[in-house]
């Protein structure tokens, strides 16, 4: 009972320490003291039914301390006790890859509870297979209890604790053999050396040889992908991969979003690229008006799949998330994250999402603050070129004389922008229109591998002659658009929603997308998205929104406009209501999100997993047995000596009859030997207890003849007793460790 208590509690102690590294700061060790003592003191227990009693006590008890569920949730009929328990423990054991490690136990009380039970369940383990004295395993299951966290978190001291797992595990094979055989402890100091070596060296400590501590064994690991090739805004094409890619799953409402990236805030005059510049506070509290308090903010639990970017991303306009020192705010709402995302990160991301009515918005004048409408900011149609704000008197002379040059082709773009939106003093109703015309009035088609105009701009042959693109197109030319008019305007990057099931939206590289924002006093930054066929904004302002009221925006926006295409006297057809049933031309990555619909399975290849690692732990583990029986048998026969060779073949068939779990009797002669396995096994064995006799016993000239007739028969004797036995019977003797002094 002392050596059980001893060995279990110095086993406990790893489990624990290992555990409880995924903590910061470490909870106090009175709960997990309390639950080791629980799982060890039913072991110790005697007779059985008494232990079995004891264990069902402990399990309830150590549920009652990890959970706080009481054990009186089990009366009238359990559901209350084990409904709680499983989604408790599934919640928190999902949360493991959902989740930073490590975590405060005080935001995360479910995880801490899945450390406690894991700390509990391990040692009942550990413990119970030392009580049986079961050697191997009870090692197999302390390296599985000790081992598994690496493959959540590495870091630290790995050596250390890779020395001290082998040390507990070593010490566990000596304590549960009476006698370890002299070839054990040599084995034993050559694995911590080798350990020690294999260590330091530099193809290992790079994780080169074997990045098992990176397994995910409930997520499908699959490579991560970029989908820069959508944002970054080029015009000569662009090939969606054939296969859809997992890149983000949100946790979120139902309320469809685009989950916004970064933003393409600057035009150089061909294309639009990523300039973030950092806000001052002033400027920030007034450009991006959101709510000062998280709980009216829009909050989404984000959690990266296979996305190969550093952008954090978010619903509309991200204001502040969870990352803390891990991710650096950039400026215009963007945050980067220092090193990139992983697979299997977690954040907390909060939004700022208005959405306004087109009553509030028409009402919005073109008054816009100095940060603006300076030089360098939201209304540069080139480099050192601002265009000035909408309904400033004299603009379209200050424009006139801007175009000129290698600009003169976008006056051609400013003149057709005009005619789309007609004379207006309302930035909403210019947004709208051109929104509209790109969508559906306008006559564009979607494509992935577009033709493109000689000696035109890219956007502006676009809209002038091609009129056919992909998001990168309608994005970036409704955004020149509409600061040529003066209305502040960025193409935003992201994705769209993707599709909504069980409470998750789920994103796919096929969902990444380019669209506008434009910039309302009062309201912020808001998105519009020209492109045909794409996923569908919530805020009913929008032209793309499902609850978009097409009769009453005509209605309204009409007085307003005067001449233009969309709105106004010379409106061919006015404003398209919103049908899903008309066709567009789409590329597979511009479809209308489904909510609710299913998800499109992927090919699954099995991924490595915790049952893998553990294949591999058990076949080494059956080469080294193997091997080590092997190489003792074979050192056994290097001598010319026949009376050794007697000796070694009488050992060799002590040592089958062991693994077989016969035991041969300590001095036993050959013939005892002989009759051991004719009464045990049922097989004559008298031949070879004569050869063996006379090679051990018999003259030296014939004792020579005698030992190679020895280990003939014993070939013969062994091959007889294979086919006597079971296969099981075979495989068991072929991977026990009682010949070698450890059962």
């Amino acid at each position: 009972m002392l050596k059980t208590t001893l060995l279990s509690g110095v086993a406990a102690l790893v489990i624990a320490v290992d555990w409880l590294r995924f903590e910061e700061p470490r909870s106090d060790g009175g709960r997990p003291f309390l639950l080791v003592v629980a799982a060890v003191a039913p072991v110790l227990l005697r007779p059985v039914w008494l232990r079995l009693v004891a264990m069902a006590v402990s399990a309830l008890f150590a549920v009652w301390v990890a959970f706080s569920l009481s054990p009186l949730a089990l009366w009238p009929g359990g559901e209350g006790f084990f409904g709680t328990f499983g989604s408790r423990f599934s919640r928190g054991f999902l949360d493991f890859y959902d989740y930073r490690v490590p975590f405060h136990p005080a935001t995360r009380p479910q995880m801490h509870a899945v450390i406690l039970i894991a700390i509990f369940g391990f040692t009942l383990a550990v413990a119970l297979a030392i009580a049986a004295r079961r050697a191997v395993l009870a090692v197999v299951l302390f390296f599985v209890a000790a081992g598994w966290p690496a493959t959540l978190l590495a870091g630290g001291n790995e050596l250390g604790r890779g020395l001290a797992i082998l040390a507990v595990a070593l010490a566990l094979l000596a304590g549960m053999t009476e006698r370890p055989s002299r070839l054990a402890l040599i084995a034993a100091g050559a694995v911590l050396g080798g350990a020690l070596a294999l260590s330091s060296s530099p193809a290992v400590a790079k994780s080169a040889f074997l990045d098992w501590q990176h397994w995910d064994p409930y997520t499908q690991p699959r490579k991560a992908v970029s989908v820069s090739y959508i944002w970054d805004a080029r015009y000569d094409g662009v090939r969606f991969p054939k296969k859809k890619t997992t890149v983000l799953t949100i946790r979120a409402p139902h309320t469809p979003y685009y989950w916004r990236a970064t933003v393409l805030e600057r035009f150089d005059g061909t294309r639009w690229l990523e300039d973030l510049r950092a806000e001052s506070f002033q400027q920030k509290r007034r450009l991006n008006p959101a709510p000062r308090k998280l709980a009216d903010l829009l909050r989404q639990e984000v959690t990266v799949a296979a996305l190969e970017d550093n952008h954090v991303i978010g619903a509309s306009m991200p204001i502040t998330n969870d990352l803390e020192g891990q991710a650096a705010y950039e400026g215009q709402g963007v945050f980067r994250v220092i090193g990139g995302l992983h697979r299997g990160e977690h954040y907390s991301v909060y939004s700022y999402a208005p959405r306004p009515t087109p009553q509030e918005l028409v009402r919005i004048p073109a008054i816009y603050p100095r940060a603006l409408t300076r030089p360098h900011s939201e209304l540069d149609v080139a480099p050192g070129v601002t265009a000035p704000p909408l309904a400033v008197p004299g603009r379209d002379v200050r424009m006139a004389s801007k175009l000129t040059g290698r600009l003169l082709p976008y006056a051609q773009l400013y003149e057709r922008a005009r005619q789309v939106a007609g004379e207006t003093t309302s930035p909403y109703a210019a947004t709208v229109a051109l929104e509209t015309w790109f969508r559906s009035t306008g006559g564009f088609t979607y494509s992935e591998q577009p033709g493109g105009t000689p000696g035109l701009p890219p956007l502006v042959g676009f809209v002038i002659d091609t009129k056919t693109g992909y998001c990168q197109h309608f994005a970036g030319a409704m955004a020149l658009m509409l600061r040529l008019l003066g209305i502040p305007a960025r193409v935003a990057a992201g994705f769209v929603p993707g599709h909504y099931k069980d409470d998750f939206w789920e994103v796919t590289d096929h969902d990444a997308h380019t669209w506008v924002e434009v910039w309302f006093r009062g309201y912020g930054w808001l998105p519009f998205d020209p492109t045909p066929g794409r996923g569908h904004l919530s805020g009913t302002y929008s032209s793309t929104s499902t609850g978009f009221n097409a009769a009453g925006a005509a209605k309204l926006l009409a007085g307003l406009v005067k001449g233009g295409e969309v709105f106004g006297s010379d409106a061919a057809g006015g404003i398209l209501p919103h049908d899903p049933r008309r066709p567009n031309p789409r590329s597979v990555g511009d479809r209308p999100f489904i909510t609710g619909g299913p998800v499109t399975p992927e090919a699954k290849k099995a991924p490595p997993s915790l049952l893998f690692f553990l294949f591999l732990l058990a076949a080494g583990m059956a080469a080294v047995i193997v091997l080590l029986k092997l190489g003792r048998r074979k050192l056994r026969y290097v001598t010319r000596d026949p009376r050794r060779v007697a000796v070694a073949c009488a050992r060799e068939l002590a040592e089958f009859l062991r693994d077989q779990r016969v035991p041969p009797g300590e001095a036993a002669t050959f013939r005892e030997l002989g009759g051991t396995v004719a009464e045990r096994l049922g097989v004559d064995a008298s031949r070879f207890a004569q050869a063996a006799t006379a090679a051990r016993y018999g003259p030296p000239g014939a004792a020579r003849e005698a030992a190679g007739s020895s280990r003939k028969e014993l070939r013969d004797l062994k091959r007889r007793l294979r086919k006597s036995l079971s296969r099981s019977d075979r495989a068991r003797g072929l991977l026990s460790v009682r010949s070698l002094g450890l059962g």
